[in-house]
C-alpha cells in the first residue's frame, strides 16, 4: 500500500490566524494604562492559544512574561526572550529548581510545601520569588495570619530574594457582586506587610483597564493582550483593543432547501422559505461550542450570517440565503475582528478565555501582521 508523504500542516481549510500587530497594539494599550509600572505579559496556556513564539515576537515591549509550565518557559527562551519569566504557580517538585536555575526564572511561592522546598535549597542556589498572599480569593496564597511567620522564614534564607509581594483579585471584573473588592484586596495586602518597601503585584487585566487608580506595582494583564474583554458588558472595542485571533474556516458545500426541509442531526432547524445553506469546515472537535444556539453569527461574504442546525464534530451549517456572494471556498470567520470572541462566548454562557485557550492542536496556526 502506498504511503502518504508527510505534510508540514493539514490542508483542511481551518486555521487560527494570529495577528502579531494586534498583539503589539493591545500591549501598547496596557502600557498606556500602566504608565511606568512594570508589565508581566501573561502568556499561560500557550499564550491563550496564540502561540508562545508569537507572544515573544509581539510582546517585546513587556518587562517580563508570566506563565505556568517550564516547557513554555523553555520555548520562550528558545524563541529569544531574554527578559524575566515568572512561573505563576511556582514549582511543583524539588527537581523543578534545576529548570528555574537553567532558565533564570522567577517563581511564585504560595504554600507551605513550596516554602519548605526553598528551605532545602543549597546555600549557593540563588532564586528570586514573588511571595503570594491570599486576600479574599481563597484559592492560592498564604493566609493572612501566616504573613509575619512566612516572611520571617524567607528572610532567614540568604539564597532567596523576594522580588515582590502579590495577591490575586477575585472580583475586578464584577465588583457589584458580594465579595472582596479591588480596593479592599489591595488594602489587605498592604496591611499584611506595612514595613515592606519592595515591589507589589496586584492588578490583572480587569483591574488595569477598569480600575485605573492602582498604585505602584507590577501589573499582570492577560486576556486584554489578546483583544478580548476582561468583563461582561464592556466591549473590547471600547477599551481600544483589537482581536488578535481570527478563527477562519471555509464554505465546504452549498445546499438548496425547500420550505419544510430540515438540517443536521436531530433535524433541529426547519426552513421556513427556500433557503441556501452553507456547510462550514469547523465543528466542536475544533473548539467551536456544540451548544451554539440558532442564530449564532458568523462572518462570510462581508455579512453576518446565522448558524442553523446543530454543530457537529467537524462541520456546522449557516443560512446564506441573504449572502448571495458566498460560494464554495468563501472564507468564514467564526470569531475575530468582525465577530468578537466575547459575543460568541456570551451566547453560549462562557467567557472568551475558554474559547481561545481550548482550541485543539488540529486547528493549525498561521500568523499575519509580522
Amino acid at each position: 500500500m502506498a504511503r502518504i508523504p508527510p505534510s508540514p500542516s493539514s490542508s483542511r481549510p481551518l486555521q487560527a490566524l494570529v495577528d502579531l500587530s494586534a498583539l503589539a497594539h493591545n500591549l501598547a494599550q496596557a502600557r498606556a494604562r500602566a504608565g511606568s509600572r512594570p508589565i508581566w505579559a501573561v502568556v499561560k496556556a500557550n499564550a491563550y492559544r496564540h502561540g508562545i513564539e508569537n507572544a515573544v515576537r509581539a510582546f517585546g515591549a513587556a518587562d517580563g512574561l508570566a506563565l505556568l509550565e517550564a516547557d513554555e518557559a523553555q520555548r520562550a527562551r528558545d524563541a529569544g526572550w531574554r527578559k524575566p519569566i515568572l512561573l505563576l504557580e511556582g514549582v511543583f517538585e524539588m527537581r523543578d529548581f534545576a529548570v528555574v536555575d537553567a532558565l533564570d526564572l522567577t517563581v511564585v511561592v504560595h504554600c507551605e510545601d513550596q516554602l519548605a522546598m526553598l528551605e532545602h535549597l543549597p546555600a549557593d542556589r540563588r532564586v528570586s520569588i514573588y511571595l503570594k498572599f491570599d486576600t479574599g480569593m481563597n484559592r492560592l496564597g498564604f493566609p493572612a495570619g501566616q504573613a509575619n511567620a512566612v516572611r520571617a522564614r524567607v528572610a532567614a534564607l540568604p539564597q532567596v530574594q523576594v522580588v515582590a509581594l502579590m495577591t490575586h483579585l477575585a472580583n475586578a471584573d464584577q465588583e457589584q457582586l458580594p465579595g472582596p473588592t479591588v480596593r479592599g484586596q489591595r488594602a489587605a495586602l498592604h496591611a499584611l506587610a506595612p514595613d515592606w518597601r519592595g515591589a507589589w503585584s496586584i492588578s490583572n487585566s480587569a483591574a488595569l483597564f477598569l480600575h485605573p487608580d492602582g498604585g505602584p506595582e507590577a501589573v499582570r494583564p492577560g486576556i486584554t493582550l489578546y483583544g478580548a474583554s476582561p468583563a461582561a458588558g464592556t466591549s473590547a472595542e471600547s477599551l481600544g483593543l483589537r482581536a488578535a485571533m481570527q478563527l477562519q474556516a471555509r464554505v465546504l458545500a452549498l445546499r438548496e432547501l425547500a420550505p419544510g426541509e430540515t438540517v443536521g442531526y436531530g433535524s433541529r432547524w426547519t426552513a421556513a422559505r427556500r433557503s441556501r445553506i452553507g456547510v462550514v469546515t469547523c465543528g466542536y472537535a475544533d473548539g467551536y461550542p456544540r451548544t451554539a444556539p440558532e442564530g449564532m453569527p458568523v462572518w462570510v461574504g462581508g455579512c453576518r450570517a446565522p448558524l442553523v442546525g446543530r454543530v457537529s464534530m467537524d462541520m456546522l451549517t449557516v443560512d446564506l440565503t441573504e449572502v448571495p456572494d458566498a460560494v464554495v471556498g468563501s472564507p468564514v470567520e467564526l470569531w475575530g475582528p468582525n465577530i468578537s470572541v466575547d459575543e460568541v462566548a456570551q451566547r453560549v454562557g462562557t467567557v472568551g478565555y475558554e474559547l481561545l485557550s481550548r482550541l485543539p492542536a488540529r486547528v493549525r496556526e498561521a500568523t499575519a501582521g509580522a
